[in-house]
């Protein structure tokens, strides 16, 4: 992902698809946080990867 407004509007309209909350971007690592489920949702080739399967789990 880059740093458009459109990126920025797709960001705020995905939610985790464990427990619905906000993600947030980690652009370093480019994944989505999900901070209440403790995972991290990788982004390849821009494209969010919303699978739990895909996800990291975060400590």
């Amino acid at each position: 992902m880059t740093d458009t407004a459109a990126d920025r509007r797709m960001l705020e309209a995905l939610v985790c698809p464990v427990t619905h909350a906000v993600l947030t971007w980690d652009p370093e690592r480019r994944e989505l946080i999900s901070k209440a489920a403790h995972l991290a949702f990788p982004v390849r080739d821009g494209i969010p990867v919303m699978l739990v399967s895909e996800a990291r789990k975060l400590d």
